[in-house]
């Protein structure tokens, strides 16, 4: 008889996981302030407009997409663990119109201090999230280490002319987000038991799937440009995107979709550390309308896992955009949450 797989609860062995695990955004500016920039005639995106991956010209018809992304467990289960990371880290060549076609695992674990059915469960969960993304798994790496650790490294692929970059806003652009937001508040409140369960099934829907879809349709429009939403928050990755764009964004906290019992638990005092951090690393680019509460405040700074992208779309476009994402069946959250305006003093100004 087959021994039963022992079950593991991967949360017990971290503080925080996901992207709520990133070096706080202004340490990591620091960082790459200090680094070498790249120059090279190929190089269309490097790092110094904070974009989701880099971009390397291949030739007329041809870029590369690559980038990578890991963190510790964001939820219990190894296998939605290992779902959720994946989607993560290819979300990035999403957010730049591209397809994933090559992956490596990334894995940090402790086999004297784990169960190794965890070890493939995560590994299962990853590797069904890159089937779905059509992509091939080439490899990885494994290192012993404590807390685990999961992701991925990813090769994409997207046409020089069709490559969509965080630094395309044009004034008169319309903002959608496709997926809700308030993951990062959920799961605190998860971990203090505040947080019912549908919030909770909830956001990890929203953390495991794709954004395949969403890349697809928007490029069917006249999108200038987009960004993912994850560990910087709204405003972090906003404001990146605004800088990077040379314009200014407005956007309204009344129509921003929403994870169910986000603002309930944030009015209760249930508020994840990052979302402290992200505010300290937006607060001198951000205006706030005396009318915004304190909770929206911090739900827009709030750190998203496996977010939706930000998209900056042509005026005329973003209603049958927006049409289109709610039809697909996947994306039945999105909504128009703004506008790009020329460059004001402050990058953002949230109403």
């Amino acid at each position: 008889m087959k021994d039963k797989k022992e079950k593991f609860d991967l949360l017990s062995t971290v503080e925080y996981g996901g992207c709520s695990a990133k070096l706080a955004p202004e340490e990591l500016a620091k960082i790459l302030d200090k680094l070498p920039k790249v120059s090279h005639p190929n190089v269309m995106v490097d790092i110094q407009t904070s974009d989701d991956a880099g971009v390397y010209r291949m030739d007329e018809n041809t870029a590369l997409i690559y980038t990578t992304d890991f963190f510790p467990p964001v939820c219990s289960d190894p296998y939605e663990f290992g779902q959720i990371a994946a989607a993560n880290a290819l979300s990035d060549v999403y957010a730049m119109g591209g397809k994933p076609i090559l992956s490596l695992n990334l894995m940090m674990f402790s086999a004297s201090k784990l169960p190794m059915d965890a070890y493939v469960d995560i590994l299962q969960g990853g590797q069904d999230k890159i089937n779905e993304a059509g992509a091939l798994t080439m490899g990885g790496h494994t290192i012993d280490d404590h807390p685990p650790k999961y992701g991925l490294a990813v090769v994409g692929t997207v046409h020089p002319e069709e490559l969509i970059t965080n630094a395309g806003c044009q004034a008169g652009d319309v903002l959608i987000l496709t997926k809700p937001i308030g993951t990062g508040v959920v799961l605190a409140g998860q971990r203090c038991e505040m947080a019912e369960e549908s919030s909770i099934n909830e956001a990890l829907s929203q953390m495991k799937l794709l954004n395949k879809v969403g890349a697809e349709l928007m490029q069917q429009y006249d999108t200038h440009s987009a960004t993912d939403v994850t560990g910087f928050g709204l405003l972090g990755h906003g404001m990146q995107m605004a800088k990077a764009s040379g314009v200014s964004f407005c956007i309204d906290s009344k129509k921003l979709p929403i994870i169910d019992q986000s603002l309930d638990l944030l009015e209760e005092g249930c508020i994840p550390g990052a979302s402290f951090r992200n505010l300290q690393y937006v607060e001198k680019s951000v205006e706030f309308a005396e009318t915004v509460t304190y909770e929206h405040k911090m739900l827009v700074c709030d750190a998203q896992t496996s977010g939706g992208l930000l998209i900056s779309v042509a005026a005329g476009d973003a209603e049958s955009l927006l049409d289109d994402l709610l039809s697909s069946g996947v994306h039945s959250k999105a909504a128009i949450i703004g506008k790009v305006v020329a460059e004001r003093e402050k990058a953002m100004r949230i109403i």
